[in-house]
């Protein structure tokens, strides 16, 4: 996995920056019941999209939380006040007060299914009767598009992935919340050029292929071999999942 505080001063750069920020942000509050009083952004990185979860909707308090020190700080400058540093399967938070929780780019992360039910628990018991659980799924998988890139990376070791929806839906079940709704949207600036893959190969973003490996430098000079190096293919479309946690009575 990538170190995140190592990440953090060119996390937004490298991602899409505000344009797939705020397809991210519209999407999740397109989710967010009008009703709904406060919400928990969490894994919320750099406050990219936190921000705009609070500067879209002004009655909805929004609150952030990352785990790396290096993401929280700035974070903190763009929702001061409003970010903390946590675990985000150990809430810092009481049972049944928040309206709305996301997790947007976060179980992808994590290393097995086990901390993917640990951490859709958290938000489940944070989670006010009525609450909405706001999560994206399947991330690897919308960034294969279907391009000369993809078919090149095709035969890559795969990690299997954590965020699949079916195992979301699992989880989600158990925790006793049931499907409501579901959204998608664009990741601007992130369809990968030849050239962008193969740096990206080489300083470790594709997690079974570590950096100097003969497999790695294997797979970045196929695609080195391509034509139209700087020439992004096309962006990937995310989806998000949402879930209602029961109203009591």
């Amino acid at each position: 996995m990538l170190d995140y505080d190592k990440e953090a001063d060119a996390y937004d750069a490298t991602r899409g920056g505000e344009p797939r920020a705020a397809a991210a942000a519209e999407a999740v509050l397109g989710l967010v019941p009008q009703h709904a009083r406060n919400l928990l952004d969490v894994a919320c990185g750099t406050g990219i999209v936190t921000r705009r979860l609070a500067a879209a909707r002004p009655g909805l308090q929004v609150t952030g939380l990352d785990a790396a020190p290096a993401m929280t700080r700035t974070a903190a400058t763009r929702l001061p006040g409003a970010i903390l540093l946590a675990d985000s399967r150990q809430l810092p938070f009481p049972d049944g007060v928040f309206d709305a929780v996301s997790t947007v780019w976060l179980l992808h992360l994590v290393d097995g299914p086990e901390e993917v039910g640990a951490i859709i628990a958290e938000c489940a018991r944070v989670l006010r009767p009525g609450g909405v659980y706001i999560t994206t799924v399947d991330k690897a998988a919308a960034h294969d598009v279907g391009s000369d890139i993809d078919t090149v990376l095709a035969a890559r070791p795969r990690r299997p992935a954590q965020d699949r929806p079916d195992q979301v839906r699992a989880y989600a079940a158990e925790y006793g919340l049931h499907p409501a709704g579901t959204a998608r949207f664009r990741g601007h600036g992130q369809g990968r050029s030849p050239r962008s893959t193969a740096a990206d190969l080489r300083r470790g973003w594709f997690t079974m292929l570590p950096p100097g490996e003969p497999l790695t430098e294997r797979f970045a000079a196929q695609l080195e071999s391509l034509p139209d190096q700087e020439r992004p293919r096309p962006d990937p479309e995310f989806t998000i999942l949402a879930f209602r946690k029961p109203s009591v009575g």
